[in-house]
Order: C-alpha cells, then sequence, then structure tokens
C-alpha cells in the first residue's frame, strides 16, 4: 500500500514537473504533499476498521460473558438443588421398600408354594374322574358364602341414671397407666382412665358404665373433664421437670358437636405450651367414620399442636401418610391377636410392620400385655411400644399431680387455662 502512494506520488511529481512545467522543487513538494495526504487518510481509515472490529469483539466477548453468566446461575441452582437433597435418606428409603418388596414376594413364594403342594395332595388322593367330558366341563356352582358374625359390644352395666347420679356427686375419677418402651422399660406416655367410684367403694371401668346408646352428653362432659385433668397434670410434672405425655379419651360424641369442640380447641389455644404433651385416644370405627366437618376439627386440633392415637385397630391397612397428616402419632392393637394372626392385621411381615410405620412417623403399639413371652415376641419384632396390666395396671396419679375432687367438673374452663 505504502509502494502504491509512493508511485502515485512520484506520478504527480512527474506530472507536475513535465506537464505543468513547475520547477523541480515545486514538483517534489507536490509529490510530498500528496504522499502525505494519502498516507495520513489511509491511517484514518484502517484506524476505523480496527476500531469498528474491536466494538465487534468486545460485543462478542459480552455476549458470551452474558451466557457465561446464565449457564453458571443455572449451574448454581441445579448445585443448591443438589445441595438440598438429602440422598442418605433417599437411600435408606429404597432400601427400606426393597427389604419390604423382598419379604413379600417371599412370602408369596411359600403361600403358593404351600397351594401348590395342597393342590398335589389332594389331586393325589382324588379318585379318577370317570364321568363324561362334557359332565366335567359344567363347573360345580360356587358354596355360598358364610356370613360374617358381629359380635356387638357388651352393653354396660350401670344405668345411664345412676351414672348421672354418681357425676353429679363427684364420684368420677381419673386414673392412668403407663406407656413404657422396650427394652428399658421406661414410662413414655400416660393413658388416662376414667373410673366410676361405686357406693360401695369399689371402682367401675370405662366398659362398665360408659354409654353406647344416648347419653352423649354425658359422653362429652367424662372427656371434658379427662381433658381438664389431663392439662392439669401435664403442665404440673412439666414444672416439676418431668414432663408427661397424656393420652386422652375422645369420640365423635365430642368432635361433632360445636360447642364441645369449641370449647376443646379454646382449651389447647389456653395451653399451647403443653399441646404437643397431648394426645386423643379415638377408637378405629370413630375415626373411620368422621365426617367432613369432624376430620376439619382433628385438623384443627392437629395444628394447634395435639396428636391421635388409633385405638382397637383391627386392621394396619389404612393410608398412613393421610393419618400421619391428620396428626395421628401411633396406632394400637391388641397384643395376643396381632402375635397369634398377624395376617388379619397387615400384609407385611410381623417384623417389617413397625419399621415400615416408622417411616410416617407413626409409632405401633400393643397393648392387653399379659405375659413375658408377649413382650420377647414383639421385641424380637421390634415393636418397642406396650401397655398392659402384666406391665403396669391403672392407677392414681401423684397427689400433687391432679386436680382436687370435684374440680375438674366444677370449673372445667378456668382450670384448663392455668
Amino acid at each position: 500500500m505504502y509502494s502504491f502512494i509512493a508511485l502515485s506520488a512520484a506520478g504527480l511529481g512527474a506530472l507536475a514537473y513535465f506537464g505543468l512545467t513547475f520547477t523541480p522543487a515545486n514538483a517534489i513538494l507536490v509529490a510530498v504533499v500528496f504522499g502525505c495526504a494519502c498516507v495520513v487518510l489511509m491511517e484514518r481509515v484502517l484506524r476505523q476498521r480496527a476500531e469498528n472490529r474491536l466494538e465487534r469483539a468486545i460485543e462478542d466477548l459480552s455476549r458470551l460473558l452474558s451466557t457465561d453468566a446464565q449457564a453458571g446461575a443455572v449451574l448454581g441452582q441445579r448445585i443448591n438443588a443438589i445441595a438440598d437433597l438429602n440422598p442418605g435418606q433417599r437411600l435408606e428409603t429404597v432400601e427400606a421398600d426393597i427389604s419390604v418388596l423382598g419379604t413379600v414376594i417371599r412370602q408369596v413364594a411359600e403361600a403358593v408354594a404351600e397351594v401348590e403342594d395342597k393342590l398335589a395332595k389332594v389331586n393325589a388322593a382324588r379318585p379318577a374322574d370317570t364321568r363324561p367330558a362334557d359332565a366335567r366341563m359344567i363347573a360345580a356352582p360356587p358354596p355360598v358364602p358364610a356370613a360374617p358374625i358381629v359380635v356387638p359390644d357388651p352393653e354396660p352395666v350401670i344405668p345411664l341414671e345412676v351414672l348421672r347420679q354418681a357425676i353429679e356427686e363427684n364420684r368420677l375419677v381419673h386414673h392412668i397407666r403407663p406407656i413404657v418402651r422396650l427394652p428399658q422399660r421406661r414410662a413414655i406416655g400416660y393413658d388416662l382412665v376414667p373410673r366410676l367410684m361405686l357406693e360401695d367403694g369399689e371402682l367401675a371401668g370405662a366398659p362398665d358404665f360408659m354409654p353406647r346408646r344416648g347419653g352423649k352428653d354425658i359422653v362429652r362432659l367424662i372427656e371434658r373433664t379427662g381433658l381438664v385433668e389431663a392439662v392439669a397434670i401435664a403442665r404440673r410434672s412439666r414444672t416439676g421437670g418431668r414432663p408427661a405425655v397424656l393420652h386422652i379419651p375422645l369420640s365423635r360424641a365430642s368432635l361433632g358437636d360445636e360447642a364441645s369442640a369449641e370449647q376443646l380447641l379454646a382449651t389447647l389455644d389456653a395451653n399451647r405450651a403443653i399441646a404437643d404433651a397431648l394426645t386423643f385416644l379415638v377408637s378405629e370405627s370413630d375415626w373411620l367414620e368422621l365426617t367432613t366437618r369432624e376430620r376439619a376439627m382433628v385438623e384443627q386440633i392437629a395444628r394447634k399442636g395435639a396428636g391421635f392415637s388409633i385405638a382397637r385397630m383391627k386392621s394396619l391397612r389404612i393410608d398412613l401418610a393421610d393419618a400421619a397428616a391428620l396428626g395421628v402419632r401411633s396406632m394400637r392393637v391388641d397384643a395376643a391377636s396381632f402375635i397369634e394372626r398377624p395376617d388379619r392385621f397387615t400384609d407385611f411381615h410381623i417384623s417389617d410392620i413397625a419399621n415400615y410405620m416408622a417411616r410416617f412417623e407413626v409409632s405401633l403399639l400393643a397393648t392387653g400385655i399379659t405375659s413375658e413371652r408377649q413382650i420377647v415376641e414383639l421385641l424380637d419384632n421390634d415393636i418397642l411400644q406396650v401397655q398392659g396390666d402384666y406391665i403396669a395396671a391403672a392407677g392414681p396419679a401423684r397427689s400433687d399431680l391432679v386436680l382436687e375432687p370435684g374440680r375438674a367438673s366444677a370449673q372445667p374452663l378456668r382450670r384448663a387455662e392455668l
């Protein structure tokens, strides 16, 4: 490029000297000026091109940096998401599922093998069928299924009027029955057991006087009195440095009554500090028959901090996730029936059901313990929460923890707000 400018300048100088009759000095000056002007112009053009190219490179670099920043943000989000995961817990869950699945498959295989053996024995002992083929193709009529045997609950032996009179005379007392954890047999909670003191000084249990038909107002009164007694015990035990968990009987008679439900929620509101120490004991039949309104009441109780324990379970084939969401902390089965025929309660192996329920933070509690053999059997199958007269019978709480006789039924709300 510079040589071209030099040649052009020389040509212009020659043209000025020979064609325009410039003096040699003027011709040289014209050539030099022309050459300098061309060099300056060329440098400017080249500088503009370089600046444009640099601007384009900067824009490209800015776009690349923006893309990298976006990629970094996405990577950061993924890293945060991975950091929030708990792979150990997920692996434990998967391992537990695989273990349970393997147990179920093993049970199915054993059951199929047993059925095949029985069929083989039956076929071997059955005489050859000599009927015509058409006759053999006609299926025998199916047997008529036997009607299920329904055993009604025994009626209370104490009439309703006698019960009303006894409550008016303040002869209703509440004892406690401990729930222990194996193998240390350390008390982890207490059932509040209502009892009626008879005129001869004997104590009648709840099955002897609790109304089955009618008398819902009496049932609500007994349950409200039990709640007040439980609140007093829970508060005073916490003050004494040994907080106790109380299981309080509750039925649909209280859950379905608007006034009783509001009073129960008000009591829980006034005692939020000990609400987590209160567990309401509901029978399986009442739990399964909850209406939409009663279920909403259960959800409100759970939001207050209290929990639920389902008693007298006939089957553990329920939605555990839904039950846990409603505040269920434990499910109770009769120890003798569960050990003898666990298949009546669950499809899981007896050694797996407690661990499976623990995944939903629901405990399996065996009641009615009558012998050491049952304790050993339950302990071998990781069922660690038990209760029964063999462990400890129901008895009165310490005098410094309970209310004075007659105060619970006379002033339930004021005592509940202590």
